[in-house]
């Protein structure tokens, strides 16, 4: 018995070194801030805007970067991601834009206690990289409703496409383009409301 395991000693040595040696990879978390270039205040005697929650379209619930393929596949990487799922980064920040934009009194979150005259709502239907195209896209479909005379009436009803450039094919640069083609996506519909005010 003894000498079957010596000799079985260096077999299992050498199958242990057979295992390829993969480094560890880190999980990288992503802010989803996407900033307005000039802040304004609020208007006064404006009308109060509720942002509600964004849903996310099939595919896009991950926090993963997505990068669509040639072939028309979804990449999604699980070591570089969003620190929050995105369409609910991307409800926080288009409130935020819409905040500076001086187009409101106030834009509120879900929950609060204040009246709002309008309802923004909505699903983020685009939010990856096209590296074969080099660039980064970014889509919402939303309505506008108007609630400040009983019923909510529909004011507006929309789908909005941003792009931005990608450079380079890294998580870095992904990042920034997703959320310079989000900035895009948030420019039209703020033009689309001034229309609307």
């Amino acid at each position: 018995m003894k000498r079957r395991t010596l000799l079985l000693a260096p077999l299992l040595t050498g199958a242990c070194s057979v295992l390829p040696e993969r480094p560890y990879a880190q999980k990288r978390d992503w802010p989803l801030a996407v900033r307005r270039p000039v802040g304004q205040p609020p208007r006064a005697g404006g009308a109060v805007l509720l942002v509600r929650g964004l849903a996310a379209a099939p595919g896009l619930e991950d926090r993963g970067l997505h990068a669509l393929q040639p072939d028309g596949s979804m990449r999604v990487s699980y070591y570089e991601q969003w620190i929050t799922p995105p369409a609910q980064g991307v409800e926080e920040t288009l409130r935020q834009w819409l905040a500076a934009s001086g187009l409101f009194a106030a834009v509120l979150a879900p929950g609060s206690r204040a009246a709002a005259d309008l309802v923004l709502e909505g699903e983020l239907t685009a939010l990856w990289t096209e590296p074969a195209s080099g660039r980064a896209v970014a889509g919402l479909a939303y309505a506008l409703l108007d609630q400040r005379h009983g019923a909510a009436a529909v004011l507006t009803q929309q789908v909005v496409v941003g792009t931005a450039p990608l450079r380079i094919p890294s998580a870095p640069a992904s990042v920034d383009a997703q959320q310079r083609a989000l900035a895009d996506a948030f420019g039209q519909i703020e033009r689309s409301l001034v229309t609307l005010l």
